[in-house]
C-alpha cells in the first residue's frame, strides 16, 4: 500500500510549497445495472495549486450500453462544470457556470500484456449564455510491471478540437503509477501536462476508479 501512503501524505506536503503547480483530485465511478447497461459517474476537484485555490469542479454522469464482448461501450452523458477563473494577472476571480451534453464511444483491445483504451467523446457547452461544440479523442494505455504485481504503469493523451476557430483546444499528456486493490478498485497518481495554444500548464493528477 505504498501508493496509497504517498496519496495520502502527498497534499499535505505541496500545500507546504510555493507554486502554481496544480493538482486534480479525481473520482470515478460505473455501476453496473446488468452485463450490458452501467451508470457511469464522476467527480473531479481541480486545483490551480496544491489545494484550496479552486479551477473547476466538474460533476458528470451518464448512461452505457457495452457489447462486443465487452470491449465496447457507447454512453449518452450530462457534466456540471463550475469554473473560478482568473481576471488577467489580478487576484480576481469570475464564475462561470457550464451545462454539457456529450456522447462518447469506448473501446479497447490487448496487445501481449499492454491495454489499449480509445475514446471518442462529442460535446455540446452551454457556457452561461455561448454555446459551443468540441470533439476530443483519447488514447490511453495501461501496463503491469509484471503478471502477478498489482502496480501498472499508465499514460494517455487526449487531444481536443473545437468545431470553430480557433480549432485546436488543448493537448492533455500523462504518466503515471496505478496500483489495483482488487478487481473492482483501483487508484493512480501521475504528472500530466496541459498544451493550450500559446501556453501549457503542470498538473499533478489523484485518481480513484471504483466498480459496483
Amino acid at each position: 500500500m505504498a501508493v496509497l501512503t504517498i496519496l495520502l501524505a502527498l497534499p499535505s506536503y505541496m500545500s507546504a510549497q510555493d507554486s502554481d503547480f496544480g493538482n486534480w483530485i479525481m473520482y470515478f465511478g460505473n455501476k453496473k445495472l446488468n452485463n450490458k447497461w452501467n451508470i457511469h459517474h464522476e467527480i473531479q476537484y481541480r486545483n490551480y495549486n496544491s489545494i484550496g485555490d479552486l479551477e473547476q469542479l466538474l460533476l458528470r454522469t451518464g448512461l452505457g450500453y457495452t457489447f462486443n464482448e465487452g470491449k465496447s461501450n457507447i454512453l449518452f452523458g450530462y457534466g456540471y462544470i463550475l469554473s473560478e477563473n482568473y481576471l488577467g494577472n489580478s487576484d480576481g476571480k469570475e464564475t462561470v457556470n457550464e451545462h454539457r451534453i456529450f456522447q462518447q464511444f469506448i473501446t479497447s483491445q490487448n496487445v501481449g500484456s499492454v491495454k489499449l483504451n480509445h475514446r471518442y467523446r462529442f460535446e455540446q457547452r452551454f457556457v452561461e449564455d455561448d454555446f459551443k461544440m468540441r470533439f476530443r479523442y483519447f488514447l490511453g494505455l495501461n501496463i503491469p510491471f509484471n503478471k502477478t504485481s498489482p502496480y501498472y504503469f499508465s499514460a494517455y493523451n487526449e487531444i481536443f478540437l473545437n468545431t470553430k476557430s480557433a480549432v485546436f483546444d488543448r493537448d492533455r499528456l500523462y504518466g503515471g503509477i496505478g496500483y489495483k486493490i482488487n478487481d473492482n478498485i483501483r487508484i493512480e497518481m501521475g504528472y500530466m501536462n496541459q498544451f493550450f495554444e500559446s501556453t501549457s500548464r503542470d498538473q499533478f493528477n489523484i485518481m480513484t476508479f471504483i466498480t459496483f
